[in-house]
């Protein structure tokens, strides 16, 4: 027997993309926020793609209420008079769609009537200082029994959203871990329902953080081996005797993080099938950073050796160059453009006890010979 039960379902709004408007002459802030993935589990429930995409719009122009309003300690619904006198801080939820396989909405909060109550002026305060502001999306639905070999235990259907919550801390305002809502059912009669607070961050997106974790760290150890590998030949060359051998633990090394690779990629294909694609479409940013964080001591390391060996080589050149134009040898603009490696061998010439300069003094010509010194006696 299929079974009526309420669900609030915690996420994380977007406070990095605030923005402010003017509407009908009054100021209003407006915050991105999102709610259920396709064919998410939760607390042993799934909620079918199908079964959203025909109800998400049920969401639209619904109450935004600091928190989930309860009298005596049952929740009530965000609309009921008495639920709109507890949590309503001008806040409402509009622009809801999909995308990508995700519910996503705007929560519209307007700036005059939040100043009116004291948690309306803590929200905007939190939105302000970019403080995390997290959401609860209260919906309503019925439980079916799941069939099979399946990783839940019910499927949802019906869904009917009430509300979209604000809260201000993580475990959700006035938020009972386990507890029972009111409804007023079809003859006007209150009855009480189950309630099942669900994380979605926590459940749904663990497993992305996983794959991304572990996936930067396999490329950032292949990354980083490989330079290293490079440079190493790169040292190997300079000096003398020396030959590169291929390398045993690099050959382990790169199976060890091909294996890791091949396990991270079946437990991405056993993720649903939102999440997988979160990962193969979302995780290229996430990796380079990663990498490019990693690498970067040592890709700095490098150039300060490279910046370090070319000062003490300009230092060589200018040296060399006063040298061999003081002895003659050169002309200051030739020696100027000379090589370094030139330069040394010049240098040679212009050592005590070496061959004469190349431009050294020598007998001047007369006419088409040398005046040749006269004979003595």
């Amino acid at each position: 027997m299929p079974k009526h039960v309420r669900v609030n379902i915690r996420a994380v709004a977007n406070t990095a993309a605030v923005r402010k408007e003017k509407r009908n002459g009054r100021d209003v802030v407006i915050v991105p926020s999102a709610t259920l993935p396709d064919d998410i589990v939760m607390n042993d429930i799934l909620y079918p793609a199908d079964e959203i995409a025909k109800s998400f719009k049920s969401l639209d122009r619904t109450p935004a209420p600091l928190g989930h309003p309860t009298i005596n300690g049952k929740f009530v619904s965000a609309r009921d008079p008495e639920g709109i006198n507890l949590g309503w801080i001008g806040a409402w939820n509009e622009n809801v769609r999909q995308e990508k396989g995700r519910v996503l909405l705007d929560k519209v909060i307007d700036v005059e009537r939040a100043n009116q109550s004291e948690g309306g002026k803590a929200v905007l305060a939190a939105i302000e200082k970019g403080d995390p502001v997290h959401t609860s999306t209260g919906l309503l639905c019925m439980l079916d029994a799941a069939n099979g070999d399946v990783p839940y235990k019910f499927s949802a259907r019906d869904i009917e959203f009430d509300h979209d919550a604000i809260l201000l801390d993580t475990e959700g305002a006035a938020t009972p871990e386990q507890g029972v809502g009111m409804l007023v059912n079809a003859k006007g009669e209150t009855e009480e329902i189950e309630v099942i607070n669900s994380t979605l961050t926590e459940e749904a997106e663990r497993g992305l953080d996983w794959a991304i974790e572990h996936l930067a760290q396999a490329l950032e150890r292949r990354e980083r081996a490989g330079w290293l590998e490079q440079f190493k030949t790169a040292i190997m060359k300079l000096i003398p005797g020396s030959e590169r051998t291929p390398s045993a633990n690099r050959k382990e090394a790169d199976m060890a993080d091909e294996k890791q690779l091949n396990e991270l990629s079946a437990k991405i294909d056993g993720l649903p099938a939102s999440i997988a694609e979160a990962i193969t479409k979302g995780i290229g940013d996430a990796v380079g950073t990663a990498v490019s964080n990693a690498v970067k001591p040592l890709v700095d390391a490098q150039n300060t050796l490279v910046a370090n060996q070319k000062a003490k080589d300009d230092a060589e050149h200018a040296e060399l160059v006063t040298k061999v134009v003081k002895a003659n040898i050169l002309d200051e603009e030739t020696a100027k453009a000379t090589p370094l490696n030139t330069l040394r061998k010049l240098a040679e010439n212009a050592a005590p006890g070496k061959a004469a300069p190349l431009n050294g003094a020598m007998p001047r010509a007369q006419g088409n010979g040398f005046k040749l010194p006269k004979a003595e006696g």
